[in-house]
């Protein structure tokens, strides 16, 4: 009996080492999250977006293409307050310590990423609990109304347009996108 336990026990440390390694895998893999619905969508452009930002300089975080256009930090800042925003109309809260004008006055790398991860972690979160049904709830912005699911749609329509002008930025002052790197 003391046999079989062991056994077992053996096989079932070996299947979670399987699945360890089958989660570095996928998180090792630029498609992880493609076509797996809104939650996975949501992982691969939150994966991509701090991968980016991780890989640009901290000095590259002032760049901006051309006068009166957003600089870098500026555009992840507008993401990450578009997503607090954009999911305080479905219910939850702004973070108390979001202040007006922090677009442009956080440029701090760390800051910025921490803002970033913040904001896509509350999304991220507030999907995960949200109920099917609440989904079709109607909430109003910007004079029209939406629904709860068509807000989530947006919040990730969203970051991934400004993905796309991430890389641009990135590629027009010398960062590779760290998914695009040959080894």
């Amino acid at each position: 009996m003391k046999k079989l336990i062991g056994a077992i026990l053996i096989g079932l440390m070996g299947l979670a080492g399987a699945r360890g390694a089958q989660a570095q895998a996928k998180a090792d893999d630029p498609l992880e999250g493609v076509w797996q619905g809104y939650d996975g969508e949501l992982r691969h452009v939150e994966r991509q977006l701090i991968a980016l930002a991780e890989a640009t300089p901290e000095d590259k975080f002032t760049w901006r293409p051309a006068p009166g256009v957003r600089s870098t930090s500026e555009v992840y800042m507008h993401i990450a307050l578009a997503n607090f925003y954009l999911l305080s109309v479905t219910g939850p809260k702004m973070p108390a310590d979001a202040k007006e004008g922090m677009e442009k006055s956080v440029t701090a790398k760390a800051e910025v990423i921490n803002w970033l991860r913040r904001s896509l972690d509350a999304v991220k979160q507030a999907h995960l609990a949200v109920i099917p049904k609440d989904l079709e709830r109607k909430v109003h912005i910007v004079d029209r109304d939406a629904t709860v699911d068509g807000m989530y749609l947006r919040i990730i329509v969203h970051a991934n347009e400004h993905m796309g002008q991430l890389v641009a930025y990135a590629r027009m002052s010398g960062v590779v996108p760290p998914w695009s790197k040959k080894e």
